[in-house]
C-alpha cells in the first residue's frame, strides 16, 4: 500500500513521519488563516474533502495514479473508522464546550499510553520499554504543565471531565483501529485509504454544519449585502493551498501509520500539536509565558526518547 521508493525501510519510516509533520501543521495554520475569513469550519474541511477526492479522480482518469476501485467489502472497515472519526470530532467539540482547549490537549497526550495497551493487546506489539513509558509519561507531564500555567485551566467538577475522557478513549480506538485497517483490507495503493476515508468523511462533516448552524450562517452572510458575497482579499489562494495540503495529509497520514505502530504515530500526532502550538504563539500571540513553552519541549523531549516497541514473538 506505501508508495515505491529506493529509500531504505529506516529512512522511508523518518521522511514518512517527516511529511506527515509539515502536511499536519501546515494545515492547522492554514485553517487557522481561513477560518479567519472563512468561519465555517465543518464546510471548508468538506472543500477540503472534495479537493482531495477531485486530485485522485482527475490523475486516475488522466493515467497519473493509481488508485484502488470502491467496494463493498472495503468500504464497510472504513465506514466503521469514520463513525469513531466521527465520534472523536462531536467529543472534542462536547469537550470544549463544556471544559476548556488546555483540559482537552492534556487528555490528548495520554492517548499514547492506552493506545501502547491496546497495541500490545491487538496488534501483536510488546508493551513498551522502561525508557518508552519514561518517554511517554514526559510527554504527559508536558502537557499537563502547560495546561496548569494556563490562567484558563481550572477545576470545573467532574462534568468537565467526561467529554475529555470519551475524547481520549474513542480517539485511542481509532489509532488502533487504523493501524488494523492497514493489516487487514487488501489495498493495493496508497491512494485507496485516501479515497475511502474523503469519500466517507463528507457526510459526517455535512452533518457538523447543520449541528453548528453553518448553513444559516453562510446564507446570512451571502444576503447580509446588496452588492453580493465578496470574499475577504487573499481568501481564495489560502483556500487552495489548505486542499493541498489536506491532500497531502492523506496520503502522508496512511503512510506514515503503514510505516509505525500504532502508538508512535500517536506519539507523532501529539508531537505536531506541540510544535504546532510553539509555532502558533511564535506567530501571533506575544504573551505566551515561558513556563508553557518550556512544559511543550518536555513533550519533544518526551517524544525523542519514545522508542517502538518490537512486534512480540
Amino acid at each position: 500500500m506505501a508508495p515505491t521508493t529506493n529509500l531504505s525501510p529506516q529512512m522511508e519510516v523518518g521522511v514518512s513521519v517527516v511529511a506527515y509533520s509539515i502536511c499536519s501543521g501546515s494545515l492547522v495554520l492554514l485553517n487557522k488563516l481561513i477560518l479567519h475569513r472563512l468561519p465555517y469550519p465543518s464546510l471548508v474541511i468538506t472543500f477540503q474533502l472534495c479537493a482531495a477526492l477531485a486530485f485522485i479522480f482527475s490523475a486516475k482518469h488522466g493515467g497519473y495514479l493509481q488508485v484502488d476501485p470502491l467496494k463493498w467489502e472495503y468500504v464497510v472497515p472504513y465506514l466503521y473508522y469514520i463513525v469513531a472519526f466521527a465520534m472523536g470530532v462531536y467529543c472534542n467539540m462536547r469537550s470544549l464546550s463544556v471544559s476548556n482547549v488546555e483540559t482537552v490537549i492534556v487528555f490528548r497526550a495520554l492517548s499514547p499510553c492506552l493506545v501502547a495497551m491496546l497495541d500490545a493487546i491487538f496488534l501483536g506489539r510488546e508493551y513498551p520499554s522502561n525508557r518508552s513509558w519514561a518517554g511517554i509519561g514526559l510527554i504527559v507531564l508536558g502537557a499537563y504543565g502547560y495546561a496548569s500555567f494556563d490562567e484558563e485551566f481550572q477545576t470545573q467538577g467532574m462534568s468537565a471531565y467526561f467529554w475529555p475522557v470519551c475524547y481520549m478513549c474513542i480517539i485511542s480506538f481509532e489509532m488502533a483501529y487504523g493501524k488494523k485497517i492497514i493489516r487487514s483490507v487488501d489495498l493495493k495503493t496508497l491512494s485507496g485509504p485516501v479515497l475511502y476515508t474523503n469519500l466517507l468523511g463528507i457526510a459526517p462533516m455535512l452533518l457538523f454544519a447543520a449541528m453548528g448552524g453553518e448553513y444559516t450562517k453562510l446564507y446570512n452572510d451571502i444576503t447580509a449585502d446588496e452588492d453580493g458575497f465578496v470574499l475577504p482579499k487573499g481568501t481564495i489562494p489560502l483556500v487552495i493551498m489548505g486542499c493541498i495540503a489536506g491532500t497531502g495529509i492523506g496520503y502522508s497520514s496512511w503512510w506514515c501509520r503503514d510505516k509505525v505502530s500504532a502508538t508512535s504515530f500517536t506519539i507523532v500526532g501529539v508531537m505536531n500539536k506541540c510544535l504546532t502550538i510553539v509555532l502558533n504563539y511564535m506567530i501571533w500571540d506575544n504573551h505566551a509565558k515561558p513556563q508553557g513553552i518550556a512544559c511543550l519541549s518536555l513533550c519533544l523531549v518526551g517524544g525523542s526518547i519514545y522508542k517502538q516497541a518490537p512486534m512480540s514473538g
